[in-house]
C-alpha cells in the first residue's frame, strides 16, 4: 500500500507541475513587441494638434508685444530698462493671473542654483575663478525690478518665486482681450568670461574696453499653451527657454563710440552710422559673393583707445520674434555680404574685436551665409532681413543674432583646430534662428527638439561650406561610446534637459545621429528630406512638441516609424547585431527529380565540389541581436572572386523573434566572408560579432577598442 501510495502521490505531483507549466504558458501578457504602435506615450489628437502631426484648425497661441527703452552703463557695467508688455490672449481661456520669466535671477545673491549642484574640492583653480566661487562678496547678481505697474502708473500685484513672476490680475482676462502693464528694472552685468553665462562682458585688460553680449536682459513672458498650460518652470541655468511670439520696439542708448548689432530693423541709420559706413553698407548689399568691411580694424582700433563720454540711441523694430539680443563695444569691426535666398536679399554680418581677426574676417560672415542657404533648403526660405555672428566667446543663439567662440593666436595664424571649431559653432548657432527661433519649441522641456534637430542640419551646412569638413557629431560611429556606456549614466532623449548627466551626447549627439540614420539608412534621402521640410513649414513661428514632429515625420512619407522613435527616443536600448552561425548547402538532385539540400560540414574539401554545376551556393546564415534596438540588417558579402554584394533587411525582419533570426541566402558564388554594418550606419556598439568566419575581424576589433578607448 504504501509503494501504490508513493505511486500515487509521485503522478500527483508530476500532474500537478505538468498543469503548472501548461498554464504559465497560457498566462496573460501585455504588449511588449518592440513594433507595437506609439499610442500610449503621445497624447490624444484633437482639433487644436492633429493625428497627422499639423495644427488643427482650432490652434492657437498668444502673442506679447513689447516696447523697450534699454540704457547701458559702460561704466558701472550695469543695464537699466522700462518696458511696455501688451498680451494678446488668443486662447480660449480666461486667464486669472500671468506668468513672466526673470531669468537673471539665476544669479541673484539668494539663487538655489548653486544650492543644487555637487561638487568636490578641486585641488587648483584659476585665481579669477577663485575670487568668483569663494569671494566674501558674491557678485550682486539678478534683476532689480524698481516697479510693475498699470498704464495709468498704479500699482500691479505681484509675486516673485525664484526666476518667475506672477502677474496678478484685478480680474480675468477674457480670451481674445489684451492686457499692457509696465515694468522697470536693472541689474549688473556678469563678466562671462570669468563668471560663466548665456550672456554678459568680456573685459580687455590691454586696451580697459569691454565687449557687451547682452540676452535674457528684459523680463519675458512665458508661453502659455493647450499642451502644457503655463510653461513657467524654473531657469536653473542649464535647460533654456520657452517664449511667445511678439513685435519689438527697441531703443538702445549706449556710448557714442559703439558699433552695435541687435535683434530687429534698424530704424535711424542716419543717425548711428557715418556716412562712410553708411556707403559701405550699401555696397555689401549688392556683393553676394565676398564681405564687405563696414566698420575697419584700424577704425575700431582708434575707437579703443578713445572715452566718449557722449551717448547713442539704437533704434530698432522687430516684427514676428520670439526674443531680443544685441551686442555693443567700440572694439567691434563690422563685416556684411549679401545672401540671395531664392530671389530675397538676406544680409550676414559679423562684429568681432581685433582679437578675433584674421579668424572672423576670413570666416565667420561666410559661414552665416552658407547656414542660411543650407537651412533655406531643407526647410523654408530665412524669413528675417538679417543674421549677426559675434565675437561672444560663447555658444548662444538669438532671432537674428548669435554670439559665437574663436580666436587666432596672438600673431593672427590659427590652426585648423580653431578655424573648424569656430566655423562649426558659427553654423550651428546662427542655424538656431531656425530651430527653436522659428520652430518654436519648448527648449526648457525638450531640449533636443531644437537642439538634436538643429545639429542634424548644421551637419548638412558644414558639409556643404567643406565637403572635407571634419564633423564630430551627428556620424553613428561617434556615437557607440556614449551609447554603449555605463546605463546608470544615460538617459532617453526624452527626457527634461536639466535631469539628464551627459548633456551634450543626450540633447545633441544622439537626435542628431537618430535623424542621420533615418535619412541614410531608414528612409532614404528623398523621403526623410520631404518629411522633414514638411514639419518645419507646418510648425514656422507656431509652438511644435514631440508628438507633432514624429506623427509629421510619418504622416509625410509613408513610413511607419513607431519602432524607430521608442527605441531611439524613448530608451536607452543600443545596437548589436551579430552573425550567430553560418550552414552551408549543396544540392543532390534525386532519382524523382526532387532536390535536396545538404549540410556541407566538411572543413578540407571544397565547396564547389559537391556542386551540381549549374546550381547555386546556398547559405543558412542566422543572426543574433544582443542590443535592444530594432535597426536593418545591413551585410556585405564578399565572394572567392574578389567581388561584393550589399544586401539589406528591413528592421520590421526581428518582429516576430527578438533575439535571432535565420535567413537563406543564394547565390551562383562562394562566399569567402560576411561583414554586417560594413560602414558603421547603425551606431552597433560591439562589432567583434559582426564577422564571418571570425577570424576576419582584426580591423573591427581595433575600431572597438579605439571607440572604446
Amino acid at each position: 500500500m504504501k509503494k501504490v501510495g508513493f505511486l500515487v502521490l509521485s503522478l500527483f505531483f508530476i500532474a500537478a507541475s505538468t498543469f503548472a507549466q501548461k498554464s504559465k504558458t497560457k498566462e496573460g501578457h501585455v504588449n511588449q513587441n518592440k513594433f507595437r504602435q506609439l499610442k500610449q506615450e503621445l497624447p490624444t489628437p484633437n482639433l487644436q494638434r492633429t493625428a497627422s502631426g499639423a495644427p488643427g484648425k482650432e490652434y492657437t497661441q498668444q502673442k506679447v508685444d513689447y516696447v523697450m527703452d534699454i540704457n547701458l552703463d559702460d561704466n558701472k557695467q550695469r543695464i537699466s530698462g522700462t518696458e511696455t508688455i501688451t498680451y494678446h490672449n488668443n486662447s480660449v481661456d480666461e486667464l486669472t493671473y500671468l506668468w513672466v520669466q526673470l531669468d537673471q535671477n539665476m544669479r541673484a545673491s539668494d539663487s538655489k542654483t548653486p544650492d543644487i549642484q555637487s561638487g568636490k574640492m578641486p585641488k587648483k583653480m584659476s585665481k579669477g575663478r577663485f575670487n568668483n566661487s569663494f569671494s566674501e562678496e558674491p557678485f550682486d547678481g539678478g534683476f532689480k525690478i524698481t516697479s510693475v505697474t498699470n498704464t495709468d502708473g498704479s500699482k500691479l500685484s505681484h509675486t516673485i518665486n525664484q526666476t518667475m513672476m506672477r502677474i496678478n490680475l484685478a480680474k480675468p482676462l477674457a480670451s481674445g482681450e489684451t492686457f499692457k502693464f509696465n515694468i522697470a528694472w536693472w541689474y549688473n552685468i556678469n563678466n562671462h568670461r570669468t563668471q560663466g553665462g548665456r550672456s554678459g562682458f568680456e573685459h580687455f585688460k590691454e586696451d580697459g574696453n569691454n565687449n557687451y553680449v547682452i540676452a535674457q536682459f528684459y523680463p519675458r513672458m512665458c508661453v502659455y499653451d493647450n499642451v502644457e498650460g503655463w510653461q513657467n518652470g524654473q531657469f536653473w541655468g542649464r535647460s533654456e527657454f520657452a517664449l511667445e511670439f511678439g513685435d519689438f520696439t527697441v531703443n538702445i542708448t549706449v556710448p557714442a563710440d559703439h558699433m552695435l548689432g541687435a535683434t530687429g530693423v534698424l530704424q535711424n541709420e542716419n543717425d548711428v552710422l557715418s556716412k562712410k559706413e553708411q556707403q559701405r553698407l550699401a555696397n555689401a548689399r549688392k556683393s553676394f559673393d565676398n564681405p564687405i568691411v563696414i566698420r575697419t580694424q584700424k577704425e575700431a582700433i582708434k575707437n579703443e583707445k578713445g572715452r566718449s563720454k557722449k551717448t547713442k540711441t539704437w533704434k530698432f523694430y522687430a516684427e514676428n520674434v520670439r526674443d531680443y539680443a544685441f551686442a555693443t563695444s567700440r572694439k567691434f569691426i563690422w563685416d556684411a555680404m549679401a545672401v540671395d535666398i531664392n530671389g530675397k536679399t538676406v544680409m550676414a554680418y559679423s562684429l568681432y574685436s581685433k582679437e578675433a581677426n584674421p579668424l572672423y574676417g576670413d570666416h565667420s560672415t561666410r559661414a552665416v551665409a552658407q547656414t542660411l542657404k543650407t537651412y533655406s533648403k531643407y526647410t523654408f526660405d530665412y524669413p528675417y532681413h538679417k543674421a549677426i555672428s559675434v565675437d561672444g566667446q560663447m555658444g548662444m543663439e538669438y532671432p537674428q543674432i548669435c554670439f559665437n567662440p574663436g580666436r587666432p593666436n596672438p600673431d593672427g595664424t590659427y590652426s585648423d583646430r580653431t578655424k573648424y571649431r569656430m566655423i562649426k559653432v558659427t553654423i550651428h548657432e546662427v542655424g538656431h534662428n531656425f530651430f527653436p527661433m522659428i520652430v518654436n519649441s519648448d527648449e526648457r522641456q525638450w531640449t533636443w527638439m531644437d537642439e538634436g534637430l538643429n545639429s542634424y542640419m548644421e551637419m548638412l551646412a558644414e558639409l556643404d561650406y567643406d565637403k572635407d569638413f571634419p564633423i564630430t557629431r551627428g556620424y553613428p560611429k561617434n556615437i557607440v561610446r556614449y551609447m554603449g556606456g555605463d546605463q546608470s549614466k544615460i538617459a532617453p532623449i526624452m527626457s527634461k534637459g536639466d535631469n539628464v548627466y551627459s548633456f551634450g551626447n543626450n540633447a545633441y549627439g544622439k537626435p542628431a545621429t537618430a535623424l542621420w540614420i533615418l535619412r541614410e539608412t531608414i528612409m532614404g534621402k528623398e523621403l526623410f528630406d520631404h518629411a522633414f521640410k514638411t514639419y518645419a513649414q507646418r510648425w514656422k513661428f507656431k509652438h511644435p512638441s514631440p508628438a507633432d514632429f514624429f506623427r509629421t515625420m510619418e504622416d509625410a512619407s509613408g513610413v511607419d516609424l513607431d519602432w524607430f522613435w521608442r527605441g531611439w527616443f524613448y530608451t536607452t536600448d543600443v545596437t548589436d547585431i551579430g552573425i550567430k552561425g553560418v550552414k552551408k548547402f549543396y544540392t543532390q538532385k534525386n532519382i524523382d527529380e526532387s532536390v535536396s539540400f545538404i549540410e556541407d560540414k566538411t572543413k578540407g574539401l571544397a565547396f564547389g565540389d559537391k556542386k551540381n554545376k549549374d546550381s547555386k551556393f546556398h547559405y543558412e546564415i542566422t543572426y543574433n541581436k544582443p542590443g535592444g534596438l530594432v535597426m536593418p540588417i545591413i551585410v556585405e558579402f564578399t565572394y572567392k572572386d574578389g567581388t561584393k554584394e550589399r544586401k539589406t533587411y528591413p528592421a520590421q525582419i526581428w518582429r516576430y523573434n527578438d533575439a535571432e533570426v535565420t535567413k537563406v541566402f543564394s547565390s551562383s558564388k562562394e562566399i569567402q566572408n560576411i561583414v554586417i554594418d560594413p560602414d558603421l550606419e547603425t551606431a552597433d556598439v560591439d562589432t567583434s560579432n559582426n564577422n564571418w568566419p571570425k577570424q576576419q575581424a582584426n580591423k573591427f576589433d581595433k575600431f572597438k577598442k579605439k571607440i572604446k578607448g
